[in-house]
């Protein structure tokens, strides 16, 4: 590694998880609905049992109030159509009374065999608007009831700002994985949504930036994770389109928004519950600054023209392609979550052309033996 920011997983090695588009993400043409890529049960499930047989190790469920597929529910129903890969399930913090969101994680965890690892999505809940210290204050909050109800045997009671209950046993709640529960990956870039992860989670997720933002974020969020005696591993979101030469993937990247309308653009980065967060905003503001939708070489910012959220792609040969990638795994980057337009197609391209090639694992398999998170609860009165 090229640097000396402190990671969990210190072998050169990497998990390359693929994406479900659960929430309606899925095109040929980007902004051009397409009846057969909508987000049905059948199209997602497809992509699901492509990425498993294809080897990636994980896949992202993602999750949002538009129509589509619940991940929650989604991720039962797809276990037993897998073989191996895990199945990454996005939650957004504040939906399910936490207990009752401990006994399905738990088991779903049963049914997977451990084969899960779970998504911490801080944003606004359906129909609401709150503030970013209300948002991370409840989600800090219920990620540690799920961390005490996993970590711990008999009674349990929380009194906490938000929630407050006394239950007889933790049984309901313990999971496949006895070592802390499932894995927790989450992304935000706002100090509160960093200092959440630094606290709690695993696995710390950005999206594409340039380098050298990307190392600075990792310093950052490393040192936090070290103020609380802990060490973090770092993802990296990405759409890609790898062709057998640059010259056909540059103009598969055209071709992907040739017939995009800004306006339309704009109303499906509207729809997502996201859309006016820190991220989503440095991702356009990466896009004014490069002055061209290629931030720097290889990485392509077109996708952020109609997407919330992860906005760019890694373009070009299936050796420039792994070069990005390595380089990303060499600042200490070891778990990719990649995606590419349609979702099926570009899975078996980037099977076929690059996945071999990379030097992968299972980032819970590796850290199947970590220590349970202590349990913290707060002390402060409930809201009146």
């Amino acid at each position: 590694m090229s640097n000396c920011i402190p990671i969990r997983t210190t072998a050169d090695t990497c998990e390359v998880a693929w994406f479900a588009a659960l929430c309606g993400d899925d095109y040929e043409f980007l902004g051009v609905p397409d009846g057969e890529l909508r987000s049905s049960y059948a199209h997602c499930s497809e992509i699901v049992r492509r990425a498993d047989a294809n080897g990636f190790q994980n896949i992202l469920l993602p999750s949002g109030w538009i129509a589509g597929q619940d991940a929650l529910a989604f991720a039962a129903l797809l276990g037993p159509q897998t073989r191996q890969i895990n199945q990454l399930v996005a939650l957004r913090m504040g939906e399910v009374w936490p207990p009752m969101l401990a006994r399905a994680i738990a088991t779903l965890d049963h049914a997977l065999e451990g084969r899960l690892c779970l998504n911490i999505i801080s944003s606004d809940l359906p129909g609401t608007k709150e503030s970013n210290d209300v948002r991370y204050s409840r989600s800090s909050e219920i990620i540690r009831i799920l961390q005490g109800l996993w970590s711990t045997t008999g009674p349990f009671s929380w009194e906490g700002e938000f929630y407050q209950f006394a239950l007889p046993s933790t049984e309901p709640a313990q999971c496949y994985q006895q070592q802390g529960g499932p894995l927790l990956y989450f992304g935000g870039i706002s100090p509160a949504a960093q200092d959440l992860c630094a606290r709690h989670c695993d696995v710390f997720l950005m999206w594409p930036e340039t380098e050298e933002r990307i190392q600075e974020t990792m310093q950052t969020v490393a040192e936090q994770a070290a103020a609380y005696g802990r060490t973090l591993d770092f993802g990296f979101r990405s759409h890609v389109i790898v062709r057998e030469t640059e010259a056909e993937a540059r103009a598969a990247a055209d071709r992907l928004i040739s017939k995009l309308d800004p306006g339309r653009g704009e109303e499906i980065k509207r729809r997502s519950l996201d859309a006016s967060s820190a991220g989503v905003q440095r991702q356009d503001a990466l896009r004014t600054a490069a002055g061209s939708l290629w931030i720097e070489p290889h990485l392509w910012s077109g996708v952020g023209l109609a997407r919330s959220g992860c906005g760019s792609a890694i373009v070009g040969d299936p050796d420039q392609v792994l070069a990005k990638l390595e380089r990303y795994m060499e600042l200490g980057i070891r778990a990719f979550i990649l995606s590419g337009y349609p979702h099926l197609d570009e899975c078996d391209l980037f099977a076929r052309h690059v996945l071999p090639r990379l030097r992968t694992c299972r980032l819970n398999e590796l850290q199947c033996r970590r220590l349970p998170h202590p349990v913290t609860p707060l002390t402060t009165a409930p809201r009146t």
